[in-house]
């Protein structure tokens, strides 16, 4: 599976969490790998959920709560601009796009809302890899601290 989302806007969002840390580009690519993975799992959930209201289109509330954490807004559920985002709202469509039928269209409200919910989903991922490579001894955080954040939580 080819990763659609760009490696920069993940790196951005691994630094923001990394403190003094620094990042490898393994990180980026593995943490970029699972944001993908998510996406296309909550546009699951969100297709279904338009289907069972006789819908085609993806709304942003078939987002809302979706990954039961808060948004980058701080939970307010205020609608974020896109310009906000540190994910690019383009590659977030595709990721939407790779699990369901070309039937369903994704409003750009949806669009935004997903890389609301990505993003913040990869600042959790990021915060806890920052805290595996501290608790290492490392000064880099590594693909390996992503893999152990999730094989912690599975």
């Amino acid at each position: 599976m080819s990763v659609e989302l760009p490696f920069a806007p993940v790196d951005a969002v691994i630094r923001r969490n990394a403190g003094s840390l620094r990042v490898s580009a393994d990180a980026a690519e593995e943490l970029a790998r699972r944001i993908q993975a998510h996406g296309a799992a909550l546009a699951v959930d969100a297709a279904e959920r338009a289907t069972a209201e006789d819908r085609k289109t993806l709304m942003a509330a078939d987002f809302e709560n979706s990954d039961g954490a808060a948004s980058a807004d701080g939970g307010t559920n205020a609608p974020v601009e896109k310009e906000a985002l540190t994910l690019p709202v383009a590659p977030v469509d595709r990721i939407a796009r790779l699990e369901i039928d070309d039937r369903y269209r994704v409003s750009m409200d949806a669009r935004v809302a997903l890389a609301d919910l990505l993003e913040s989903y990869a600042d959790r991922v990021a915060a806890g890899g920052a805290i595996l490579a501290r608790h290492a001894g490392r000064r880099t955080i590594t693909a390996e601290d992503i893999e152990t954040y999730f094989a912690v939580l599975e």
